[in-house]
């Protein structure tokens, strides 16, 4: 049998095990890699080629890898293992568990099951305690919330769970979607080291649950803690790797993952999605819009991931195209934490910063862990000189993940408005580790260093080199490396960098008073060198400008004139024709 076709029969029989426990998260997403899997030509038929888009150039472009196994030779498969199925006696109550669960009303069915001893049966009703114990916890957040939200409810159900699950799992009675329950009550009340252990149990029993690879990669907060883990080899451990790297900021070593990943599953949309979220993580903006533009063909109706393209229109100050997008998922689902942010990245854009905030608050009492509502609510704050409230913002969204480079530096800039630069330094610092191939925040903590309060004028010039090195679009770093040098009395090396800055500006064909500062001083610094041809060259291109630079220069091709003859000149028109 084919790689393909055994990855298709385990996603197949998961997906019906994972609906048949209400995960119907985990069901959905291999429901979407299933149909990703590149049909038999030899099984074609118009009812199951609607979803294999063999024209997509997208697609094209990024399937690298052309092998069709997945992950590569040499890496075992596990077979999918038969559940069993205990439920024979009493399944008539399972289904009608199962019935109040998808009607969310988790308490019957807990209740229900309350005498049931089967493993399916024990799993479902601590799932529905689980549950209720989380709408809960939602109803006490929105009756006691403070300033942004803040509430201390917690979830009720989570000690009797630990205790219930604790005992299965140490008398072996448990079966892996119990032991992802166990791993997820264990996350939530902090005790992370054994959940880790926890979940790896679960995915290595039954490696099809998503969800229990999910909560893992949250924990997976260190390439060291990534290594330690022991997972068995399957071909769902590529797709875990893939987004642990991401989280983990490994951002080329995420897109190999997934470009060798599309050598089986040459379709699935989260794979181009998760390919897209990582090159804008590397600020390629414009093939991140391309492959955005291509998932909204093949899947018109998706919310999911949008923001993430919300984002780059709004770098790009694509107005028309936000605003096409912020309709098309009002009408899709309005109430989505994802439609909301991007309803309000597009009143940000138009400079409607009190209706941004309001939608990005929407989207936190849709969900009060969505990440980007906070930071690019914080980013509305900062821009309404509201800073208590960024500060507060920006804190939340790093609570949630102590890895989000944006909210470091978001309380970076905070701080600095304020005027408290040891602070903003420290922020700016945690920003740069955690994405440092981000020139913006290298710049930002240089300009850190040369305020007024710390004036550290060579770790400045520390910071600016890496921007340089950043790509910096701005086109900040190499001047300011130039002036700094030049205030230091560092001639050589000021020259240095007026040159690249000069070279950079004639490649991207812009002028500006930076133009004609660069020229200046390279002039004046070669003639005092004694280099009078190279000072000559520049010297002539600032006679192309009407203002005083104009008489500088003439100014200074007098003086070369006389340096080099020994007799006064009493024109220079003819330097310039």
């Amino acid at each position: 049998m084919s790689s393909k076709e055994s990855c298709r029969n385990e996603l197949r029989t998961a997906i019906r095990q994972l609906s048949d426990r209400c995960l119907y998260s985990a069901s959905k997403w291999a429901a979407e890699q299933l149909v990703g899997i590149e049909q038999d030509p030899a099984k074609f038929t118009p009812s199951n080629t609607r979803f294999q888009r063999g024209s997509s150039s997208i697609r094209r472009r990024f399937c690298t890898n052309e092998s069709t196994s997945t992950p590569p030779t040499g890496v075992a498969y596990v077979s999918t293992p038969v559940m069993e199925e205990d439920e024979a006696i009493h399944g008539d109550f399972y289904l009608l568990a199962k019935s109040y669960f998808d009607c969310r009303e988790y308490r019957r069915a807990a209740h229900v099951l309350r005498d049931q001893t089967g493993k399916k049966s024990v799993f479902l009703r601590c799932y529905a305690l689980y549950l209720a114990g989380e709408k809960r916890k939602e109803e006490e957040m929105i009756e006691l919330e403070g300033p942004l939200g803040k509430s201390d409810a917690v979830n009720r159900e989570l000690v009797s769970l630990e205790r219930e699950l604790s005992t299965l799992c140490k008398n072996n009675m448990i079966d892996p979607f119990g032991l992802y329950l166990y791993g997820l009550v264990l996350k939530e009340k902090g005790n992370e080291n054994l959940a880790r252990k926890i979940l790896v149990g679960s995915v290595n029993s039954y490696p099809w649950n998503w969800s229990a690879w999910s909560e893992l990669i949250s924990l997976c907060t260190s390439v060291d803690i990534l290594n330690s883990l022991n997972l068995s080899n399957h071909w769902m451990k590529e797709f875990f790797l893939a987004s642990v790297y991401q989280e983990l900021r490994m951002h080329n070593e995420s897109l190999s993952k997934y470009e060798n990943l599309q050598g089986t599953f040459t379709f699935s949309n989260n794979i181009q999605a998760q390919i897209a979220k990582a090159q804008y993580s590397l600020r390629e903006f414009d093939q991140v819009e391309v492959i955005f533009e291509d998932l909204l063909r093949n899947d018109p109706y998706r919310v999911e991931d949008m923001d993430t393209y919300s984002n780059v229109l709004y770098t790009k100050e694509y107005f028309s195209a936000l605003s096409y997008l912020a309709h098309r998922v009002i009408m899709t689902d309005k109430y989505r934490p994802e439609s909301c942010c991007i309803i309000g990245n597009y009143y940000s854009l138009k400079g409607q910063h009190e209706k941004s905030v309001m939608y990005f608050r929407r989207a936190l009492k849709l969900n009060k862990k969505y990440l980007s509502a906070w930071t690019l609510m914080g980013h509305e704050y900062v821009e309404m000189k509201n800073t208590p409230a960024a500060v507060d913002a920006y804190r939340r969204a790093v609570d949630i993940n102590p890895r989000d480079y944006r909210a470091w530096y978001g309380l970076g800039q905070a701080y600095e408005m304020i005027g408290m630069p040891h602070y903003a330094l420290h922020y700016f610092r945690k920003s740069v580790f955690f994405q440092p191939i981000d020139s913006r925040l290298w710049i930002a903590m240089a300009q850190c260093y040369e305020s007024e309060q710390l004036h550290m004028l060579e770790e400045a010039i520390k910071c600016y080199k890496r921007a340089a090195n950043c790509n910096d679009t701005e086109a900040i770093a190499l001047h300011r490396l130039a002036e700094l040098h030049r205030e230091l009395g560092h001639p050589e090396e000021a020259a240095f960098y007026y040159k690249k800055d000069l070279e950079r500006m004639e490649a991207e064909e812009r002028e500006g008073p930076n133009t004609v500062e660069a020229l200046t001083f390279l002039a004046t610094h070669y003639k005092t060198q004694k280099r009078f041809e190279e000072a000559e060259v520049y010297c002539t291109r600032l006679l192309d400008y009407t203002g005083p630079e104009r008489e500088t220069a003439k100014s200074l091709l007098r003086g070369m004139r006389i340096a080099q003859s020994g007799f006064p000149s009493m024109d220079v028109e003819h330097f310039h024709p």
